[in-house]
């Protein structure tokens, strides 16, 4: 009798345990990331930012005009991609259809629905049960880190980051 006494504590801690875990006494909401609108339309720039993104963009996209003259620029997302501009340019198009890798701007702008119908056809872009971006039913990757390190170099040259 004196053993079974012993366990009497412990048996009565599991039950507790129990029966808080069971109703959900002590679990924790659930929590979300929610964005506060309220904040981001109050949080407005400086007009000389504004001016100066006007003229960064304006560049851009004078930039985007000469690399497509010289076959250097293809988009498959709506809106200049910066990345492809800064390094020269990239056939966006070209690497989806090879499945090899796009740049992060054409892959972040895949993830945000941001397809161009006028160069690729949106049903080609969809989502697969886990949540990954598929082209024609491929996952789509971003470029490999070798890929990646090989632009960066090309930017650091063409913005003169870099002693020749």
């Amino acid at each position: 009798m004196r053993s079974v006494r012993r366990y009497f504590p412990l048996v009565g801690v599991l039950a507790l345990g129990y029966v808080l875990g069971a109703g959900h006494v002590l679990s924790i909401g659930q929590v979300g990331a929610q964005v506060d609108t309220a904040a981001a339309e109050a949080e407005e720039l400086p007009e000389e930012a504004i001016e100066q993104l006007d003229a960064v963009n304006s560049a851009l996209r004078t930039a985007v005009d000469t690399l497509k003259q010289e076959g250097r620029y293809t988009s498959a997302t709506k809106g200049v991609n910066s990345f492809a501009v800064v390094v020269g340019g990239i056939d966006a198009v070209k690497d989806l259809e090879a499945g090899r890798g796009v740049d992060p701007v054409t892959f972040a702008a895949l993830y945000a629905g941001l397809a161009d119908g006028s160069v690729i056809d949106v049903d080609d872009v969809d989502t697969n049960d886990q949540g990954h971006v598929t082209y024609k039913n491929k996952v789509v990757r971003m470029y490999s880190v070798n890929r990646l390190k090989e632009y960066f170099q090309k930017r650091r040259r063409y913005a003169g980051e870099l002693d020749e």
